[in-house]
């Protein structure tokens, strides 16, 4: 082979690489806007919850002590967002420490909404009482599908830029890595039945 020939070989090997350093930087750009995208789902489905929430204590179904647990956590949960809303939600892509606040949400709908406060609930005049109870559950299951969807761009992210290739070219540049977000988001059987 002559010089020429090598030449060209090493002109494709190096534009060959090229390609496939750009490729992988812009599909990990995408990751993380999937991230982003995922935890602003995430952080409107905690905020419909707590409005589904005060609309079940406002319901009127619920004794005055159930009332008041409900509405302390979800304003609580109202406020954490409210003080995160002036911020840049995604700056950092973390939760800014709202998982307690969220898990406390879900504990008091556990403890509040027992077998027999449900059935006061749902007998409340008109359908009040269970179109709150309604969007009360569906609040809550999208907030778990919400959770899990952002959970799994995150590990998507996180598996990606544990190849060595990423490291070593720095292809994230300064993205801080996105971590999962776990709190408790179960929902008391009583209310899906």
């Amino acid at each position: 082979m002559d010089g020429l020939t090598w030449g060209v070989v090493v002109v494709a090997l190096l534009l060959g690489i090229a390609w496939y350093l750009s490729y992988s930087a812009a599909r990990l750009d995408r990751l993380h806007s999937r991230v982003e995208g995922a935890l602003s789902a995430l952080d409107a489905q905690l905020v419909r919850r707590a409005e589904a929430t005060l609309e079940l204590v406002n319901s009127g179904g619920l004794d005055p002590a159930s009332a008041l647990i409900l509405a302390g956590a979800a304003s609580e949960s109202l406020e954490a967002h409210n003080e995160r809303a002036g911020d840049d939600l995604l700056e950092g892509q973390n939760f800014a420490g709202r998982e307690l606040i969220e898990s406390d949400l879900t504990e008091a709908l556990q403890i509040a909404l027992s077998p027999q406060a449900v059935e006061e609930v749902r007998r409340v005049p008109g359908e009040a009482g269970e179109a709150a109870l309604g969007r009360v559950r569906a609040a809550a299951v999208r907030v778990q599908l919400a959770r899990r969807f952002h959970n799994d761009a995150v590990k998507d992210v996180q598996r990606v830029r544990r190849k060595a290739v990423v490291r070593w070219f720095r292809l994230a540049g300064h993205a801080e890595l996105p971590q999962t977000i776990e709190f408790d988001d179960e929902l008391p059987p009583t209310v899906g039945e």
